[in-house]
């Protein structure tokens, strides 16, 4: 996986989109995470901008994967 700079997160109830870009622009990562996968993935990736949709549930994600 390259070094992904920015994420977006579109949130959902059950199926999440994650769209990552590298450095350069280039495409790093677009996914699609079932719920129990989001942390994990986020575990998994160096610490990055990620940018969130603003919902109901955006302030408990940003705190979830802040750390």
């Amino acid at each position: 996986m390259d070094e992904m700079t920015t994420i977006g997160l579109d949130l959902a109830k059950n199926v999440f989109q994650v769209h990552g870009i590298a450095a350069d622009g280039t495409v790093a990562v677009r996914r699609q995470l079932r719920r129990g996968e989001v942390l994990k993935f986020f575990q998994s990736v160096p610490p990055c901008l990620v940018g969130l949709e603003a919902c109901g549930t955006a302030h408990y994600w940003a705190r979830e994967i802040e750390l």
